[in-house]
This record gives structure tokens, sequence and C-alpha cells, in this order.
């Protein structure tokens, strides 16, 4: 079973789970995404602040087969990548 933790900044949790829908998972509740071998946790955290800048974050907790997970990980990769400006 493989497990991970990850904090996301700057993507709210209901698009960080339409993502995960988009994903091929299915939303089993606001927080919980279940996929075929894989589930996800959504958890929103304090803004993660940086002097008077406030960017929102979610914890999101991956847990599943490690196939399944190496499957997902580009996708998901892909779609919370931010770029500087």
């Amino acid at each position: 079973m493989y497990t991970e933790s990850r904090q996301i900044r700057g993507i709210p949790l209901w698009l960080l789970r339409e993502y995960l829908e988009e994903l091929g998972g299915t939303a089993v509740s606001e927080t919980r995404v279940e996929g075929d071998g894989w589930s996800i946790t959504l958890a929103k955290m304090e803004p993660f602040a940086l002097g008077s800048l406030r960017v929102g974050q979610v914890m999101m907790e991956i847990e599943g087969e490690e196939e399944a997970i190496t499957r997902l990980k580009p996708g998901l990769e892909k779609k919370t990548m931010r770029a500087g400006a």
C-alpha cells in the first residue's frame, strides 16, 4: 500500500476535487475522491502567508496501490503545476 501527503497551494479544494474527477476518480464526499486502485482525502488548511500575501492551501492524502498511483501522478502533476510570472 502506497501513502503520500502533499500540500497544494493556490488551488481551491473544490477545483482540486474536479481535477481528480477528470483523472478518473469519483467524488464520494466533498473531501474524498476514489479511483481505480487509489483514494485521495482533501482537507482545507490555513492559508499560507508570506508577508501580506495569503494563498489558500489544501492537504492531499493519497493512498492506494503503487501501480495505480504511478499511473495517476503524471496527470495530477500536470493539473496542479502552476507557473510564476
